[in-house]
């Protein structure tokens, strides 16, 4: 662009001046080399440009030492299956940072997108036997926000989730405490309530369904629902405590994100709060 400004200014037909400019066609030398050189600075940008397109294509899926993740859209949240341990999560993804992390995406209902911005690109996500492969890795610890990149429906932009990266050891103990087996409500009411009435699509350690996220460990997310962010920090005034948030969350589905497929629960205020009060204290340690 500088030197495009400066050859029109330099070059400009001034007043009076009616004069024929100096001809080039014909001129072998100039000719070769505004040639060459487009040709030279085309390879230049296109080697390493093919070479990445191709090295991101590559398949860990059958990789041993690669960590597999089975990743089912819903609308609207994500669930995450790993298959060498045995578990199945929703809405944060845990990994071990400098791994191979081999996804295998499909839907359980409409097209979505997968997506983490800071870590990798999408894919698509796609319904009945078409599934789609990517790998990814997390050089840093952190939490990385993951959006759905397809519109898919109301709740299309609330349809958030988190990728969480930490160390192996953290990663090993994160594993071992999904596993281990969960205390039911100690209060005979509502842990009838949750039993019938949450049990019968969630999960907890190993027991309940699976149609709907496992709850399991609920209480160390960084959001409920993806989108409603805990914090006992008291100067976010629109986020909530966990306690706060699974309230409003079991309180009215539907109010935070339309269409969801999991509509309101008939609970008294007893069940809701000792509902909210018992996820919010199921928490992992690693």
């Amino acid at each position: 662009m500088c030197l495009s400004l400066y050859v029109i200014v330099k070059f400009r037909r001034r007043r009076g001046d009616n004069t024929i400019p100096v001809q080039v066609e014909g001129n072998h030398k100039l000719e070769i080399v505004w040639t060459v050189i487009p040709i030279i600075l085309l390879i230049i940008l296109g080697v390493p440009t093919v070479q990445s397109v191709f090295g991101l294509s590559k398949d860990y899926s059958k990789d041993p030492d690669a960590v597999q993740v089975i990743v089912t859209s819903h609308q609207y949240w994500w669930e995450f299956e790993y298959p060498q341990f045995g578990i199945k999560t929703a809405q944060e993804m845990v990994i071990p940072t400098n791994a191979k992390i081999a996804i295998e995406t499909k839907s359980g209902d409409v097209k979505h997108s997968f997506w983490i911005p800071a870590l990798a690109g999408k894919i698509d996500s796609n319904a009945g036997a078409n599934v789609n492969t990517m790998y990814f890795e997390a050089p840093k610890p952190g939490v990385y926000l993951g959006k759905c990149a397809e519109l898919c429906g109301p709740s299309h932009a609330l349809m958030d989730f988190k990728v969480k990266a930490v160390d192996e050891a953290s990663f090993d103990r994160w594993i071992a405490a999904l596993k281990e087996p969960v205390e039911l409500p100690a209060d005979p009411a509502v842990r009838e309530a949750f039993v019938s009435k949450c049990l019968s699509c969630h999960a907890v350690g190993d027991q309940g369904g699976m149609i709907y996220p496992n709850l399991t460990g609920i209480g160390s997310r960084e959001t409920v629902g993806g989108i409603l962010v805990n914090t006992d920090d008291a100067k976010y005034a629109n986020e909530g405590t966990v306690y706060e948030n699974l309230k409003r969350w079991i309180e009215d589905p539907d109010k935070i994100k339309p269409g969801n497929g999991m509509g309101k629960v008939a609970l008294t205020e007893q069940e809701l709060d000792g509902i909210a009060k018992y996820l919010s204290e199921l928490k992992l340690d690693y």
